[in-house]
């Protein structure tokens, strides 16, 4: 009880500290921060949950959601995720779980999100120049997540972030912290997570140099120096998430669950996901939820998600799922996730 206690404070110290520092009273902060694909949602059950997994995580994407989860996991699971994302974006995650007894629980995971190459364009050659420019994000993860007595676990990711676009580069690390706990109430699942807390990112690279003209009035000078921008530092995308789960039904044949998630990110508002799963006859999967409840402007809504498991060689099980995320104008984003358990 006494490392339950140090843990929590520790945890609340960290989000005080990170909240006393993005608060602006009435302000979103809506694009103030960087490494925005940080923000986008693995897994194909999760996301047709309406994003409310905190308290749930009891898959191979809890990585991302809540690594607590991770320690909970009883074999060794793989998951992959492919998003068509917005815009023509290509958003993937792979992960890979394995338990480790007493010890814990270790895990790693890559997220990539990857565009076509566009060509350059410029205000006097709006036709374009010729040549062509892309853009890539990156972020390898490693975790670790043990349970603390039977009812509470805590879990910790260690990320390497990278970003690029054209001939610049930033990269960054980022630690995550989450923690798990399961009450006596109906086995009620109460979690909380703590997303990006890490340096800030810069980007550097050789599209900065620029030729300055020292004296512009002077005439015969040498107009063209070599100099670099100065780039600013943008934060990560900072985000705190706390999260109730229960299961409604739970019996042999079939199971209900409901959760919801409140979110604290430090660049947009607060907001809720609400989300519901059955399960029927541990095959068939029926998700349904609503994300980013009360968020200002925002295009996200109403989510649908179905999945099918099946067993492989006696111990092994393989998921297939998929999941519809409503955007309003920006139309939909849909996932296809497969998972294998063994």
């Amino acid at each position: 009880m006494k490392k339950i206690l140090i843990l929590t404070a520790f945890l609340c110290l960290i989000y005080g500290t990170a909240l006393s520092q993005s608060y602006v009273t009435d302000v979103s902060k809506v694009g103030t921060t960087s490494a925005q694909f940080l923000k986008i949602a693995v897994g194909s059950r999760a996301v047709g949950m309406g994003n409310a997994f905190v308290a749930v995580a009891d898959d191979a994407t809890a990585i991302y959601w809540n690594p607590a989860g991770l320690a909970r996991l009883p074999q060794k699971e793989m998951s992959l995720t492919h998003t068509e994302w917005l815009a023509d974006i290509h958003f993937d995650f792979g992960s890979l779980i394995i338990p480790m007894g007493e010890f814990g629980t270790i895990g790693a995971s890559l997220t990539a999100l990857t565009m076509p190459e566009m060509e350059v364009r410029t205000i006097l050659e709006p036709e374009g120049t010729g040549e062509m420019f892309g853009a890539s994000d990156l972020a390898l993860c490693l975790s670790y997540a043990k349970n603390l007595t039977d009812r509470f676990s805590i879990g910790f990711n260690g990320k390497y972030i990278r970003q690029r676009i054209w001939h610049m580069s930033a990269f960054g690390f980022a630690l995550d912290i989450g923690t798990l706990f399961t009450t006596r109430f109906n086995d009620m699942k109460i979690g909380m997570s703590i997303s990006n807390f890490g340096n800030k990112l810069r980007f550097e690279g050789k599209d900065n140099l620029v030729y300055h003209d020292i004296d512009p009035v002077k005439y015969g000078n040498n107009d063209k120096i070599n100099a670099h921008l100065e780039m600013g530092r943008w934060s990560l995308p900072l985000l705190f998430r706390v999260g109730v789960a229960m299961d409604l039904i739970h019996s042999n044949s079939q199971r209900l669950t409901v959760a919801i998630d409140a979110v604290h990110p430090n660049d947009n508002t607060e907001n809720l996901n609400l989300g519901t799963e059955y399960i029927f006859n541990h095959l068939l999967s029926f998700r349904l939820g609503y994300a980013s409840l009360f968020t200002r402007d925002s295009e996200e809504g109403l989510t649908l998600g179905i999945g099918l498991q099946h067993e492989l060689l006696g111990t092994s099980i393989l998921t297939i799922d998929y999941s519809y995320a409503d955007f309003g104008r920006l139309q939909n984003a849909q996932r296809f996730s497969l998972g294998i358990k063994f």
